[in-house]
């Protein structure tokens, strides 16, 4: 508790002398998620207008409270309710499984667990729509699938924006591993101290793939914290930000944590020429660094030894990316509190993390005495390697700038299936 209140001064006075950034409230149109029904796997029509997104969860005024990465679209319609053979708007498990090549039945038996903050209280009930509607099997907590934990003990005060923060993350899982058991932390709010205490339940109760949607600006003293991800055979996996480059967030900026960057990700036509078709890998899909993904260079983490990028001396954000871009974003369903009137399309880099925590589960436990989080730097051939795109102004530096090779908005890149979420030892 003592190095959360020294926290708090030292990132109040850093706050005062940088500045806050906020992301946006819209962005450039893209081909993307649109409202109406669809087929499976069916294109998705771009907006007529520029689409608008909002953050769910603002910074909050205090330091050392931690806020939420999803971005909602706010140009679509909730829908209530569909018809039982309708997609809502926004990708769904199909297109996520499509886009990553990932394994069709993999997973089962391992826990993916989800850190957030106070209670979403209908999170079982809208899990269950969520699944039916994409006829994935029931995730209960009766089938053993499904189970939610107050870190604190008592039920927290529930929230509305951190209550559709857990629905993303929960229905993210399910739609990139729909055999693996979810293990939902609610911390009692969203203080570190609080959070701190739910990630370690989570690692507590024997979850190896754990994901945090949240962070803080860094700041002087983040290090101290270290100390809670500092456990080999853990894959954490944390959203690294939606506030552009150079606004580097804890704790994805910590050294033994996967920093999950984002990308517009868009359906396309397989193109005839065959240099392209090759860099795709034939995909039907094509994807850039999303605008506003975190990235950029600690000013305090040391540098992993995985990491060899030229000019960030300390640790570089992100490791890897997935769809994060709400433009092109993901459906999702919640009825609590005033976000919850149904489906909606949700991004930002909250989307990328749970994704990627779920394919590392997808890949495997990982190896006793190893740092999953190493894992992609030693197979980049097992990413698809995102080369457009920007996140910022920094002179064309892949700090900035999607780039061959590993760059700060994309990392290594996007997951082509999941060997590259293994260790070595497979």
């Amino acid at each position: 508790m003592r190095g959360v209140y020294l926290f708090r001064s030292l990132l109040g006075a850093a706050l005062m002398v940088t500045g806050l950034a906020v992301a946006p409230a819209t962005a450039h149109a893209r081909t993307g998620p649109a409202g109406g029904d669809r087929l499976p796997g069916a294109a998705v029509p771009a907006p007529a207008s520029p689409p608008r997104y909002r953050r769910v969860c603002p910074q909050p005024p205090e330091p050392d409270r931690a806020a939420c990465q999803a971005m909602v679209r706010t140009d679509l319609p909730r829908l209530r309710s569909l018809s039982p053979h309708a997609n809502p708007p926004g990708y769904g498990p199909q297109d996520i499984g499509s886009a990553y090549d990932l394994p069709r039945r993999a997973g089962e038996g391992r826990t993916v667990a989800i850190v957030g903050a106070f209670d979403y209280p209908s999170a079982e009930s809208d899990l269950a729509v969520y699944r039916a509607q994409f006829h994935l099997p029931p995730c209960t907590t009766a089938h053993g699938c499904f189970r939610k934990v107050n870190a604190a003990g008592p039920t927290p005060l529930p929230d509305s924006g951190w209550a559709l923060e857990s629905a993303l993350d929960i229905q993210a899982v399910s739609a990139a591993c729909p055999d693996c058991r979810i293990l939902l932390v609610q911390a009692a709010t969203s203080g570190l101290a609080d959070l701190f205490d739910a990630v370690d339940v989570a690692h507590g109760l024997g979850a190896k793939f754990i994901s945090m949607s949240w962070g803080v600006p860094e700041a002087p003293g983040e290090t101290i914290f270290d100390h809670h991800f500092n456990f080999p055979g853990i894959a954490w996996v944390a959203s690294s930000g939606d506030a552009g480059y150079p606004n580097l967030i804890y704790p994805a900026a910590s050294p033994y944590v996967t920093a999950a960057g984002g990308t517009t990700l868009v359906r396309r036509e397989h193109s005839h020429d065959w240099d392209d078709e090759l860099h795709n890998k034939g995909r039907g899909w094509s994807e850039s660094a999303w605008s506003n993904g975190g990235s950029g260079c600690s000013r305090f983490e040391p540098k992993p030894a995985f990491q060899h990028d030229p000019d960030c001396p300390r640790r570089t954000v992100a490791d890897i990316s997935a769809l994060g871009d709400p433009a092109t974003g993901f459906a999702v369903y919640d009825t609590f509190g005033s976000f919850g009137q149904g489906w909606q399309v949700l991004g930002g880099t909250s989307l990328s993390a749970p994704l990627v925590a779920a394919m590392y589960a997808l890949a495997g436990n990982p190896a006793p005495g190893t740092y999953p989080n190493s894992y992609p730097y030693a197979r980049p051939w097992a990413f698809n390697d995102i080369t457009t795109g920007s996140n910022g102004s920094c002179g064309g530096s892949y700090l900035c700038t999607a780039v061959k090779g590993y760059d700060g908005p994309t990392g290594i890149g996007t997951p082509h299936g999941v060997t590259g979420l293994r260790s070595r030892t497979w």
